[in-house]
């Protein structure tokens, strides 16, 4: 397995013992051997740099948790923070859990849309394209180990960054996880652009985690159902199915005879045709009729009758499917098969003097295939995503938002299930959020739904949280129209905050003291009891989580294990109980609790939190390195202009 270059890097600038000259010479002989693919500056951030000293964690604002009466009511977590520090912390509660991520990061136009440190972007930056591809680097590479096996990312993008988005993803996620990039036409009109070329689409670009991942179909439409008819009484609509027609350029080289069960003769469909039918499907199907057998016409006279041309014409290796049992028989048989509803799977063309088609029914279809060319029509357009905040708001609180058809189609065809995670960590005004709600809605299902973004210009509170907690209450347009609320939600409210990263005992403790938050999302459990095992518990000691499902323990001072293992020793416990412990190792108490160890399920914490932010958190060495790269070009460009 090769290491990627990234993280070999970092090696190189860790070693000890080698001049910061030695360690270039090595960088520039690694950045040297690269044939193929993107090459960028790497730019330190601001919100990157804070996590060599701190470590972000989530913490709830309950005043503003959204809870159903539905007890089996999804929980979707809204975080208001930088997405590099939610990602972060997403590591530890959802690795390898998320099912489909779909962002609409900044396309960085030069036009105010893309802010880096705190200042916007604009065209005339020198390093433009490298502050944002290191900017989307670092979250992409985290988006990557939050998806499971199974899992997609689907990402908007329009023309400014789309080959270099292509390339970035190619090395993060694999040349070979690539699926589509998908055209959306945006707008359902022409409209003015600069270069004279109206701009009607955006980029969806797709990339499986695996190469295996596959969308799944899309609904039938009329249209096509109608191309099904039922010319012989057949007990369902049916069309010929063209990968079995006569001829087909997939023939691999045999040539097959069929004996009509119905009047016994050998058909052949005419001179030259043939069929790309594997003697073992061709078996199986025929098997609704008859009894039958493969027999290898070697003769070259009987070749010829078969196929109706003269022997030195016959091709070789051809096969003949011949009845085994009489004809009347035979069609006794068939007669019995097609009333039990088991249907012919081929039919006779050319009225029955032609070659043999398989039938394809109706009933038996599994939809329309995904293309990557996605119409307004189908999916929405911006003005569409427009009036649906104007609908919600009275107004237009967010300027590029987009349509939540568009987004339903993408968590439709990301997986069968629904029971899905899903991740959007730009979330904007929140229609990911208000997309599932609606799909969920409509067909029973419990996806759930994280959100993350920033509150720059109160966005989070006052449209990302505000629109959805509509959505679920039920709210008035501003024609007056009542709009009833999607109420079996569940929408918590979580913000980013920071511990010293530094491990001494006092900040892990700290650290252990407010990573309950992130233990109720990793566990999906948030029900607080106020005591355990019938004794109450001072919440400075331990808390209990149980909501009937999952039970989760959280003991924060650990001179009280014993006393929770008597406790333990004297209940019934169907199942297992998570119980986190704090340890200044990864030593979760394992002999303590020695005789309950069929009841609990140990974890260490902290311990467990830095394993899992090891995924995502700068190290002290490449960030200060990337930091003084920064400032000597800084430095060199005040030099140039000063000259």
């Amino acid at each position: 397995m090769m290491m990627d270059r990234r993280e070999l890097a970092n090696k190189i600038r860790a070693l000890e013992g080698l001049s910061n000259d030695e360690k270039s010479a090595l960088l520039g002989l690694l950045n040297a051997q690269k044939k193929y693919g993107l090459v960028w500056e790497d730019k330190p951030e601001n919100v990157e740099l804070q996590m060599v000293s701190e470590l972000p964690v989530l913490t709830e604002v309950k005043d503003r948790a959204i809870i159903s009466e539905d007890a089996d009511a999804p929980n979707h977590i809204l975080i208001e923070g930088d997405n590099l520090h939610a990602l972060t912390a997403l590591t530890y509660t959802h690795a390898g859990r998320i099912d489909v991520i779909y962002i609409d990061p900044p396309y960085n136009t030069g036009n105010k849309d893309f802010v880096y440190n705190d200042s916007f972007v604009d065209k005339e930056d020198s390093y433009r394209h490298s502050k944002w591809l290191s900017f989307m680097a670092k979250r992409l590479e985290i988006a990557k180990f939050l998806l499971s096996e199974k899992g997609v990312i689907f990402i908007s993008i329009d023309d400014n960054e789309q080959a270099q988005l292509k390339l970035l993803c190619d090395e993060i996620f694999g040349e070979s996880n690539f699926v589509a990039d998908i055209a959306w036409q945006r707008t359902y009109s022409p409209r003015n652009d600069s270069q004279g070329i109206s701009a009607e689409k955006e980029h969806l670009i797709v990339y499986g985690k695996t190469a295996s991942w596959s969308p799944c179909k899309l609904p039938r439409t009329e249209k096509m159902d109608k191309i099904y008819k039922n010319p012989d009484n057949d007990i369902a609509p049916w069309r010929n199915s063209d990968a079995f027609a006569p001829g087909a350029s997939t023939h691999q080289g045999m040539v097959y005879a069929i004996q009509h069960p119905f009047t016994g003769k050998l058909i052949y469909p005419y001179k030259g045709a043939c069929w790309p039918l594997r003697q073992s499907d061709m078996l199986e199907n025929m098997q609704a009729w008859g009894k039958y057998e493969l027999k290898d016409l070697n003769d070259a006279e009987a070749r010829a009758a078969v196929c109706g041309i003269s022997p030195d014409e016959v091709r070789q290796g051809v096969l003949g499917i011949v009845l085994t049992t009489s004809l009347e028989e035979a069609k006794r048989y068939a007669q019995e098969v097609y009333d039990r509803g088991r249907w012919p799977r081929f039919f006779f063309t050319n009225k029955g003097k032609g070659g043999i088609a398989r039938k394809t029914y109706l009933e038996n279809t599994d939809g329309r295939v995904v293309t990557n060319l996605w119409n307004y029509e189908e999916v929405g357009h911006t003005d569409e995503a427009s009036k649906e905040l104007k609908a919600i708001f009275g107004d237009k609180p967010f300027s590029t938002p987009k349509p939540t058809r568009l987004i339903s189609r993408i968590i439709q065809i990301s997986s069968s299930a629904k029971d899905i995670t899903i991740l959007d960590f730009f979330a904007g005004s929140g229609t990911t959020l208000h997309a599932t709600m609606q799909l969920n809605a409509t067909d029973g299902g419990h996806r759930q739904c994280i959100l993350v973004t920033n509150n720059e210009n109160n966005i989070c509170e006052e449209v990302t949280y505000e629109r959805n907690r509509r959505v679920i209450q039920g709210y008035t347009t501003a024609k007056g129209e009542a709009v009833e609320g999607l109420h079996s939600n569940n929408m918590r409210y979580y913000r980013t905050d920071f511990v010293p990263r530094a491990k001494t005992i006092a900040n892990m403790r700290a650290l252990t003291n407010v990573a309950t938050d992130l233990l109720c999302i990793r566990n999906n459990v948030y029900k607080e009891i106020g005591g355990f095992g019938g004794k109450r518990i001072p919440a400075k000691i331990a808390r209990y989580f149980d909501d009937g499902k999952t039970r989760m323990l959280v003991i924060y001072a650990e001179a009280y294990v014993s006393a929770f293992v008597n406790l333990l020793l004297n209940m019934e416990v169907d199942g297992k109980i998570l119980v986190y412990v704090f340890s200044n190792s990864n030593y979760a108490y394992d002999d303590n609790f020695e005789e309950v160890l069929d009841k609990v399920e140990l974890c260490a914490l902290p311990d467990a939190i830095y394993k899992a932010y090891k995924k995502a958190l700068p190290s002290d060495k490449s960030v200060q390195e990337a930091e003084k790269t920064s400032a000597d070009e800084t430095a060199n460009a005040n030099e140039e202009d000063a000259q």
